[in-house]
């Protein structure tokens, strides 16, 4: 019967003398169990390195090749790893000497003896309890292997999420002139940044939706009604570095706009528009567009949040934003790849 080298769910049997290998393989697939038979210790020692589940072997079977074989393989194997060997012992031989050398052999066994002639089931019990050890040995390897992945992930990420925080507190303590303005600024880019990983968090992966992080940004903007600050676009799925990158980019926009732009009059308004369009490659387009608000003239002094959006803007789409100062309103447009922010392309349904 053939097997899967990554599967331990199978037994092996070596029993090459009289007909008990057909016995045996006979009667462990007659109660639905996977078998690979070696008919000689060539064919053992072969078999073997294929990772069984179970070994059955007579004792006299056990040629210096075929202990070899077993304790080479035992060597190899995890350290996680308990092979089970079944050893069928004849009345007649030595018992207590047979286990005690097989013992020393073999320490990174679990070895199970019965004597012949042994009760079918009380065999097939064995064999199966033996399995279930092997298939719970499995899946707590499993369980660690994932256990430390998530490990290492939530460290990468954690800082990664410090590297943030250190980087926007040295860059906004830059820009402050007190320090209210300070702890104002911090706390709120320090809130822009703490949503998008919620939303990241909440979607159960490294991507989130671009509606979900437009909302978070801007509803703390919204508590004068929704017509003040309008959103229009294709809800698409973009990764958490780039729903982090834009949330910020927003918030910097958000409250430029409410202490100098639009939003600082009552009349303001902010559009906030995106779309993908598609000649070749889909091309992801986002403009901030704000009307209605105070004379608007190039600042005579760039802070921390236009060089902030310039920069990581620029990374994240390969091109910088455009950034306009038009006596109607400011408007910042930046366009790029839409692969550079999502693996989805397509645009799903729209944000009305």
């Amino acid at each position: 019967m053939q097997v899967e080298e990554s599967d331990l769910d199978w037994v092996l049997i070596l029993a090459p003398y009289r007909r008990d290998g057909a016995y045996l393989e006979a009667l462990l697939v007659e109660h639905g169990l996977p078998v690979q038979q070696a008919l000689d210790a060539e064919a053992f020692v072969a078999c073997i390195t294929d990772s069984p589940g179970v070994v059955v072997v007579t004792h006299e079977a056990l040629t210096p090749d075929v202990i070899e074989a077993v304790s080479v393989h035992l060597v190899a194997q995890a350290h996680w790893s308990e092979l089970p060997i079944v050893v069928l012992l004849d009345r007649s031989v030595p018992h207590a000497r047979i286990r005690s050398q097989l013992e020393k052999i073999w320490p990174g066994a679990r070895q199970i003896y019965y004597q012949r002639p042994v009760a079918g089931l009380e065999l097939i019990s064995g064999i199966q309890s033996a399995l279930a050890i092997r298939r719970r040995q499995k899946e707590v390897r499993d369980h660690i292997d994932k256990e430390v992945e998530f490990r290492l992930e939530l460290n990468h990420r954690v800082k990664n999420i410090l590297a943030s925080v250190s980087s926007i507190f040295q860059m906004t303590r830059r820009g402050a002139h007190s320090v209210d303005e300070l702890a104002e600024d911090f706390e709120g880019r320090l809130n822009a940044l703490a949503n998008v990983h919620s939303a990241v968090f909440q979607a159960g992966g490294d991507a989130v939706s671009l509606a979900t992080v437009i909302d978070l940004t801007v509803l703390p903007y919204r508590t004068e009604g929704e017509g003040r600050l309008g959103v229009h676009g294709p809800d698409i799925t973009i990764t958490g570095e780039a729903g982090t990158t834009l949330a910020l980019c927003l918030h910097e926009l958000a409250t430029n706009a409410i202490k100098y732009g639009a939003m600082s009059q009552v009349a303001g308004k902010v559009l906030l528009t995106w779309e993908v369009t598609s000649d070749t490659e889909p091309v992801f387009t986002m403009e901030w567009q704000e009307s209605g608000g105070p004379p608007v003239s190039a600042p005579t002094r760039v802070g921390y949040g236009t060089r902030y959006i310039r920069s990581a803007l620029a990374t994240l789409f390969g091109e910088p934003p455009v950034m306009s100062y038009a006596a109607e309103g400011f408007r910042c447009t930046v366009s790029g790849p839409l692969q550079r922010i999502s693996p989805d392309d397509r645009p799903e349904r729209p944000i009305l």
